[in-house]
């Protein structure tokens, strides 16, 4: 049954609110598993090919939109649905995330976790 689970890579370096959202996708039923900066985000994908990435993109040692250009070049995980999770709301930050290809950009400020988990389900 565990098999059948959707695995989620939450990267986030804001500790408290990476176990907030790790704990509501735990409990709506995904395997999430965290990184808390760009580098080690890169390296779990790769390592676990997760079937959805949410991204914060204001992170130690690579930033969200360095680790999604990188991705794209990852022929393994290249495809992996990104959703952008980030506090950083303006226009132009959007259309570049958009553009990097994330599938969705969702500002932390205007959904609560429970509106976050539906997207992802959605998404999934």
């Amino acid at each position: 049954m565990a098999e059948d689970k959707k695995k989620i890579l939450l990267v986030e370096d804001d500790k408290f609110l990476s176990e907030m959202y790790a704990t509501k996708l735990t409990a709506s039923g995904f395997d999430v598993e965290t990184a808390f900066d760009g580098q080690e985000a890169l390296v779990k994908a790769n390592a676990q090919k997760p079937n959805l990435i949410l991204l914060d993109v204001v992170l130690p040692k690579m930033d969200g939109f360095e680790f999604l250009q990188l991705l794209k070049k990852e022929i393994a995980i290249a495809d992996t649905p990104v959703i952008i999770l980030t506090n950083l709301g303006q226009k132009e930050e959007v259309e570049k995330g958009l553009k990097l290809g994330a599938k969705d950009y969702i500002i932390k400020a205007h959904f609560t976790p429970t509106e976050v988990v539906a997207k992802v389900k959605k998404l999934l």
